[in-house]
């Protein structure tokens, strides 16, 4: 009964270990899921801040062309920006011109008719994401457009999504192939020889290169018309690779060939070097009691090795940080204030994340799927959390730069979606702080002396085991020899006659069949019997491994870790992806800047010229009160309401923060206490003063003012 039951326990904590991974996995799904669920299009990281004509202008002629203005550089093609007029027709002559600073251009045709014109742009921003958008502007008079903008944003759909799974599997295999590796040359070089670590890095590699080579089919159309046929779209990809992002994805499958060739050394020569080591301790202990000079190969073997783990280091250190620059010199580091130095902060951000989480993966594959006889000691656990320790004082100090850097104010960080996931994350961050001081707590309880007990407990009971396993295997053994010791003439007649020979002769291998069949089951039952054996042995291995009560709530804690680790990868992929605060805060201050009229202005002036009848009230409209053309009217009322018929009214415009005007405006009278002015021209948008002079006789006047945004 025992032995049929002991399999069932090995099987029953190897499967809890699969069950822990799998749920992590399916963690890892769920997030994944769940932020390409909410994260639709990638937001653009460059900002309209100004055009010419202004949104939603209206003037009096046609201009020759319209400019665009951007919070950052932008690349464009010659379809990037097109003018289409109220047929929607297009009227521009394709090709875009840079102005100058963030300034963009397109000529317009001669000759067009007055009406609403719509223009939109889709360019490439200098952090390698997609920007698009539309506005209109008139000419004369606003009209009707035929043209109607219900394509997707850029960046979105399907392609879009595929897009957001690369970036997030290309983070993963960055973490996991850096990491996995500082782990095996930092602290536990034995774990160069352990398969599941191998499979680890390995994993991490292969995740990055297939990923960063997804990300360069899908460039084309991500950035372009987000179709999924485009994928494969060889002169997209020839455009591609003459951009910023395409030179940073083609830089990082060249670092990742280097990158395979010090994964080939560290789990090839390296580790079959350190087992070597391992293995001839004792033969070189034996050898220099007895004085044969061995000593001297023992130390130049050191010595070896040393030079093979510092040409490691320093190759791995190399490789990692030009895979970290990939990210740094075509995404958020590489534009906006301060580049040159948020670049290289960037490069050591990414670097001090890669050694602690995928540290952090390694240790949790060490503690999980390690096989028994090459279990992570106590001292590689404790190298690791000093490691972690810095890491993390890396992670926080270039993290409070790059956020001050991105968000740029209190409001931002609280107001802004960017703001908003970054406080998400600095939040997981502080769980998983938390989380690893526990862990610290638990690797300051662990002691080598208690496993090493266990593990010579286990041999011991193990070697018992072998040792019945021995004993069935040579009983089985023995009843296969013994056919061939049984006389075959036991059952002769005395007769001695022929039939009774035949007799015997059929009875004799009659009995060599039934002893053959006998001999086949006990060597079946002899091999069942070994395997049980040699289960139980395994299992109670394992049961006297998983005893230590330090190590048992490291490996909980461990797996916390990683499963707030996967989150925040996960967070830290949309965070990317995300416009910055400080430029969101700035397109939302010029957006509000051009529509703050959305309709007439009216203002209420009330004026007192100092003679008989000399109190009112002057209202004045402005439609559609924006830049350009605009109508106005100007009424004029006693105080009880009934229309003022006063001699003169005059208006002026002045817009002091741009030393412009007064612009004078003299109306035209319509009615009784009712003036009206066509065609007013604001030249630009801002807050401006609004003058009323009134005169009411040949000797009272008087003017009031008030101010407005306009535009």
């Amino acid at each position: 009964m025992t032995q049929a039951i002991a399999p069932r326990a090995a099987a029953t904590t190897t499967g809890g270990v699969a069950f822990r991974v799998r749920a992590l996995l399916l963690l890892l799904l769920a997030v994944i899921g769940a932020v390409l669920a909410g994260a639709a299009p990638a937001s653009a990281h460059a900002a309209l801040t100004g055009s010419d004509p202004q949104q939603g202008a209206v003037v009096g002629r046609a201009p020759t062309q319209v400019s665009l203005t951007f919070s950052e550089k932008v690349a464009m093609s010659d379809d990037s920006v097109r003018v289409l007029d109220p047929k929607g027709k297009r009227v521009d002559t394709g090709k875009a011109t840079d102005l100058g600073g963030t300034t963009y251009g397109v000529k317009l045709h001669s000759g067009l008719p007055d009406g609403t014109f719509t223009v939109t742009y889709q360019v490439v921003s200098a952090d390698s994401h997609p920007v698009s958008g539309a506005f209109t502007f008139s000419v004369g008079a606003p009209s009707q457009t035929s043209v109607a903008l219900s394509d997707p944003a850029v960046g979105g759909g399907v392609v879009g999504a595929l897009y957001g799974v690369g970036r997030y599997v290309s983070y993963a295999g960055f973490i996991l192939l850096v990491g996995g590796a500082a782990f095996v040359l930092a602290c536990w070089q034995r774990g160069a020889g352990v398969r599941p670590v191998q499979r680890l890095v390995v994993s991490g590699w292969l995740a990055l290169t297939g990923a960063t080579l997804a990300l360069l089919l899908l460039r084309g159309s991500y950035v372009g018309s987000g179709k999924v046929g485009d994928i494969f779209d060889l002169t997209l990809l020839g455009q591609v690779l003459q951009t910023k992002a395409g030179a940073a994805l083609v830089s990082r499958l060249l670092l990742l060939a280097a990158g395979a060739l010090f994964i080939a050394v560290l789990f090839g020569a390296y580790a079959r070097r350190d087992e070597a080591d391992a293995t001839d301790v004792s033969g070189r202990g034996d050898a220099s009691d007895k004085g044969d000079g061995s000593d001297k190969g023992g130390v130049d073997a050191d010595a070896e090795k040393r030079d093979l783990t510092f040409g490691l280091a320093i190759g791995g250190a190399v490789v990692a940080a030009g895979l970290a620059a990939s990210w740094a010199m075509a995404e958020h580091a590489s534009t906006g204030i301060q580049a040159g130095l948020a670049m290289p902060v960037d490069v050591l951000h990414l670097l001090a994340v890669a050694v602690w989480l995928g540290g952090l993966s390694a240790l949790l594959v060490a503690l999980f799927r390690a096989p028994v006889e090459t279990q992570i000691d106590a001292a590689a656990v404790r190298r690791f959390s000093r490691l972690a320790f810095g890491s993390v004082t890396v992670l926080a100090a270039t993290g409070i730069y790059q956020s001050w850097r991105q968000v740029g104010s209190w409001s931002a960080l609280t107001g802004t979606w960017y703001g908003q996931l970054l406080l998400i994350k600095i939040g997981l961050v502080a769980v998983l702080v938390g989380i690893a001081w526990i862990s610290r707590r638990w690797t300051a309880q662990l002691s080598e002396a208690p496993q090493a007990k266990a593990l010579a407990t286990a041999g011991a009971k193990a070697g018992a085991g072998t040792g019945t396993t021995a004993r069935a295997t040579a009983l089985a053994e023995l009843r296969t020899k013994q056919p061939t010791k049984v006389p075959a003439n036991s059952r002769k007649s005395s007769s001695g006659g022929s039939d009774s020979e035949n007799a015997d002769s059929r009875d004799s291998n009659s009995g060599h069949s039934n002893s053959r069949d006998s001999h086949s089951a006990d060597s079946r039952r002899a091999a069942q019997l070994a395997r049980q054996q040699t289960a139980v042995a395994t299992a109670r291995q394992k049961r006297l491994r998983d005893a230590d009560p330090a190590r048992a709530g490291l490996r909980r804690s461990v797996l916390a870790e990683a499963g707030v680790a996967v989150v925040l990868l996960a967070v830290t992929t949309v965070l990317t992806s995300t416009e910055p605060g400080r430029t969101e805060e700035a397109a939302k201050q010029v957006t509000s800047s051009s529509s703050q009229r959305s309709g007439p202005l009216s203002l209420k002036l009330p004026f007192d010229t100092g003679g008989q009848d000399g109190k009112g009230t002057a209202e004045i409209t402005l439609a559609p009160a924006r830049v350009g053309g605009n109508e106005m009217h100007v009424y004029v009322e006693r105080p009880n309401g009934k229309a003022f018929d006063i001699p003169e009214v005059k208006v002026a415009f002045t817009l002091k923060a741009k030393k412009i005007g007064p612009l004078p405006v003299t109306p035209d009278r319509i009615a009784t206490g009712h003036w009206s002015a066509i065609g007013v021209q604001i030249p630009m948008a801002g807050d401006w003063e609004i003058a009323v002079t009134v005169r009411t006789s040949d000797i009272d006047q008087t003017t009031v003012t008030k101010n407005a945004k306009i535009g």
